[in-house]
């Protein structure tokens, strides 16, 4: 049933918003250049690994070293005003036809967080990944790690049909009021380096 709903959903939203996925794309290409789509390894079911797919936000500026800069700098006024609206996360429509992520689920994070994880953490990666989560309508980036997991794990534990359509539901009005968008002194969230208390 979850499966057939997000192709349904993610077919009629695709179709829906492809016009202003094109106007995003060209925007991408003339303010930001080359790749349009950003691409990242990111784990999914049982940690296995898939590509994310999103528009690019941030330039390619480096530093004297070569290295690419900090997020902080990379990131452009059109590139804030794509996370803020979360536009940049329309391309992960593709994501969920591909059948690597669901509409609701716990975010897919960065493949280095995975040794970090705690056994209890872990549990997240249970059920496949999604573009909104229990999290992201529970705070999203203004909350911690610790925090974020512990929604996580709960929605793994608690996950219906009907708790998805709640999900949607507060989903949208976040994006509407663009609340929860990065955490304090971060363009989004401070990275992940363990958990370093009990829980």
């Amino acid at each position: 049933m979850k499966r057939v709903f997000d192709l349904s959903v993610s077919i009629s939203l695709l179709l829906l918003l492809f016009p202003i996925m094109i106007i995003v794309a060209i925007l991408v290409r003339v303010k930001l250049g080359s790749p349009i789509i950003f691409k990242q390894q990111r784990p999914g079911l049982y940690s296995k690994l898939f590509y994310l797919y999103k528009f690019r936000t941030m330039t390619d500026i480096r530093d004297n070293d070569g290295n690419l800069s900090s997020d902080y700098i990379r990131l452009t006024t059109f590139g804030k005003f794509l996370r803020k609206y979360s536009l940049d996360e329309l391309p992960q429509l593709i994501n969920v036809l591909k059948g690597d992520i669901s509409l609701v689920g716990p975010r897919p994070l960065l493949t280095d967080y995975l040794p970090l994880y705690t056994e209890e953490q872990t549990k997240r990666h249970n059920v496949k990944p999604g573009i909104t989560g229990w999290a992201q309508v529970n705070g999203r980036n203004t909350i911690s790690w610790e925090d974020k997991f512990k929604l996580d794990v709960w929605y793994v534990e608690h996950c219906s049909f009907f708790l998805d359509l709640k999900i949607l539901g507060l989903t949208f009005f976040k994006v509407l009021k663009t609340e929860g968008v990065s955490h304090k002194n971060h363009v989004t969230m401070e990275k992940f380096t363990g958990t370093t208390s009990a829980e």
